[in-house]
């Protein structure tokens, strides 16, 4: 194998895999990109197991073959690399030739042919999304993170689902059961998107689509045989999804009308900061008294002190007392894009829901807490 290539047509590619060639595997190989020569470029391919990817670049091929390489060594060595066209060439017992006439390396190989096979889909039913709605989406759903240890599937997961009863909807759910999030991309009643039961795709390989979208453009969803698949032009990443039940979650997004709080973002979420200073593992929670327009914010941690905030708000009725964390809420407003945010609160026992001014494309749910 031997080709030319140019260091901006790959670079950022090898920078994006690195999320998932320098996650652990049972195959040391996976630490390795899988470059294949073709007539007209070459393709890449990279995966931990659970989540491959896939992409085609033009190059002046003067060989085809395939080699396995060091992702991330053949990333830092082309990404520091003084010229734009880089010549790399298999030599002998897989070791590989990069450089040109005055920057050489010789790094080891490992054999292609143990490399793990990605996933041949075929008839896949695709629908197209714009690429910037799918990054906020995935941006929304994956805040709210699973423990390194965590083995439950519905937490380790997004619920993705479509509706066509009464409106078409695509629709990520998250949740880590202290919260969740529901967010909504709505298709025009003339766009068909494939009827299928709800999936729950991995979130770590939806963080490695993030990666690969653009501000612009579409990209194609596809759902087939336990695979979750996004497809660019030149470029694919394939999911194996996740086996289990995602709780159900439709009553918890229901909202009453006893109260609902109009907050500006930006000194809400300053308020929180302030009283999440004092808190600690141990320590998350917040108690939040809504009473006679005005919201009393306050944190007591007998290793640090105690901390008190209030704000006005419009509120009126009974006094409704009940303990958050803090932190639950700055992670919410961090993915609104509004001005105002409106929280709806029923009683102290009962989720707290927040959403934007006027985007109802996403709600965020908070549930109490015990202190």
């Amino acid at each position: 194998m031997k080709f030319i290539i140019n260091k901006f047509q790959i670079v950022n590619v090898l920078a994006k895999v690195q999320g998932l060639t320098g996650r652990r595997s049972n195959l040391a190989i996976t630490e390795n990109i899988l470059i294949r020569a073709v007539n007209d470029g070459i393709h890449l391919t990279a995966t931990d197991l659970e989540t491959g990817f896939e992409g085609f670049y033009p190059a002046s091929i003067e060989k085809e073959g395939a080699v396995a390489v060091s992702a991330k060594k053949l990333f830092e060595i082309l990404r520091e690399f003084p010229s734009e066209d880089i010549l790399i060439h298999e030599v002998e017992n897989k070791w590989i030739e990069i450089g040109n006439e005055k920057v050489q390396y010789h790094i080891v190989g490992m054999n292609p042919d143990d490399f793990p096979e990605t996933p041949h889909i075929i008839d896949v039913d695709f629908f197209s999304i714009e690429a910037s709605i799918l990054e906020k989406m995935i941006e929304r759903s994956i805040i709210i993170s699973a423990a390194g240890d965590e083995k439950r599937a519905h937490i380790n997961g997004v619920f993705v689902e479509r509706t066509h009863q009464d409106v078409n909807r695509l629709r990520f759910v998250s949740t880590d059961g202290s919260r969740l999030n529901a967010v909504n991309h709505f298709y025009a009643s003339s766009e068909d998107i494939p009827a299928g039961e709800g999936v729950l795709v991995p979130k770590k390989g939806l963080n490695e689509v993030a990666k690969f979208l653009d501000i612009e453009g579409e990209v194609h969803i596809g759902i087939k045989d336990s695979n979750f698949i996004v497809k660019k032009e030149k470029e694919t990443i394939i999911i194996r999804m996740l086996e289990g039940e995602f709780p159900k979650y439709e009553d918890i997004l229901a909202k009453g009308n006893d109260h609902l709080i109009k907050l500006d973002k930006i000194k809400f979420g300053k308020m929180l900061k302030r009283m999440s200073i004092l808190a600690t593992d141990n320590y998350k929670g917040a108690v939040f008294t809504f009473d006679d327009n005005k919201l009393v914010v306050t944190a007591t941690n007998p290793d640090y002190g105690e901390s008190k905030e209030e704000t006005e708000i419009e509120f009126t009725g009974n006094p409704i007392e009940a303990a958050f964390n803090p932190k639950f809420f700055m992670d919410t407003l961090s993915v609104i894009d509004e001005e105002n945010v409106i929280i709806n609160i029923v009683d102290g026992s009962r989720p707290c829901i927040v959403e934007g001014d006027t985007d109802k494309t996403f709600i965020g749910v908070i549930m109490p807490m015990r202190i």
